[in-house]
């Protein structure tokens, strides 16, 4: 097995409108359309994986009920291995997910049975027989021991934090290259803007520190040179799941031992294609439709090989840089 994922999978009930719910919005908003998907960070991570070559296994967990079964199907027919999921009798989590059409931008409404929760004393080393291990900070307890566990035994370990607890510092520190949501480097450091956030985790980690920047692209910081990869300029209608994409783009390189900054560019552009389609899991783009996007970009002169670039200053929040798209790579040392 190349991978093992615990953390959350979901049924998802997808709703397309015509403007995001706010303040400026009307009081009543009509759906456009509507359908159900199955998603969840670490499901569709691992469903991603899976579309990419990866052999990859879910430790869960799920539900006993209908959700549950059903998500379980769709992870196994997209080649996810179901043989150590940890089942609890409880309802599946689910999502209301709402999606404004004109941006692709969405809202996640979600509900978690409480009795789903892993505990550290259901995870076991016989568990982790694989080259990575990738988990989510919701069952934070059960996650540490896993990461601990794993990064003991030299596998390669990844994650998917989006909030801070009093013991993320503790789960940060067993996962040997850490993939953060944008707002997390902020709210572990005091430092608002990203290279500082990561340079300051950089005196607690020694690996790669990798943040998502959403429509900034991605950020690393490798040794002391920090690396940022601009998001490539699609026409996004959905960007659920476009995190857990990046994610799966990102371990698949690093087990294939590239450069980081080729990690980042292959995640960036995996993340990319799952944004023009619609759903979680099943917006995950196949291996070819990745290098399909990294080749025409290279065939239209817009990413220059990693041999040829330059160190430069990097400032992820210009706006020119956003314009610009993925057409300026930089490293910064």
């Amino acid at each position: 097995m190349d991978l093992v994922g615990l953390g959350e999978s979901s049924l998802d009930y997808v709703n397309l409108l015509p403007q995001a719910p706010g303040p400026d919005a009307p009081s009543k908003l009509r759906i456009d359309s509507k359908f159900d998907s199955c998603g969840g960070q670490v499901a569709t991570m691992l469903a991603a994986s899976s579309a990419l070559g990866l052999r990859a296994s879910y430790l869960g967990p799920i539900g006993n009920d209908d959700n549950g079964r059903r998500i379980g199907e769709e992870l196994t027919l997209r080649g996810v291995d179901m043989s150590n999921v940890i089942v609890h009798e409880a309802a599946s989590r689910f999502a209301i997910i709402l999606v404004d059409e004109s941006t692709g931008e969405r809202t996640v409404l979600w509900h978690r049975d409480e009795r789903l929760a892993v505990t550290e004393q259901e995870i076991t080393a016989a568990m982790l027989t694989a080259r990575a291990l990738h988990v989510d900070g919701v069952d934070e307890p059960a996650a540490i021991r896993a990461a601990a566990l794993a990064s003991e035994r030299g596998l390669l370990v990844t994650c998917d934090l989006d909030r801070v607890t009093d013991r993320t510092p503790e789960l940060v520190a067993h996962v040997t290259m850490p993939v953060l949501a944008e707002h997390v480097p902020e709210s572990l450091t005091g430092e608002r803007d990203p290279e500082r956030a990561l340079r300051k985790l950089r005196r607690q980690h020694r690996g790669v520190i990798c943040v998502t920047l959403g429509v900034h692209g991605s950020m690393a910081l490798d040794g002391d040179h920090l690396i940022h990869v601009p998001a490539f300029p699609v026409h996004a209608v959905d960007t659920t799941g476009a995190g857990d994409v990046f994610r799966a783009g990102f371990v698949y390189g690093a087990l294939a031992g590239w450069p980081t900054i080729d990690i980042l560019r292959f995640a960036n552009a995996a993340a990319a294609v799952s944004c023009t389609r619609l759903g979680a899991i099943s917006a995950i783009p196949k291996l070819a439709e990745v290098e399909q996007l990294l080749q025409m970009a290279r065939t239209e002169s817009l990413i220059p090989h990693h041999e040829s670039l330059i160190a430069q200053s990097v400032n992820p929040e210009s706006a020119d840089s956003i314009i610009r798209g993925f057409r300026d790579p930089k490293i910064q040392g």
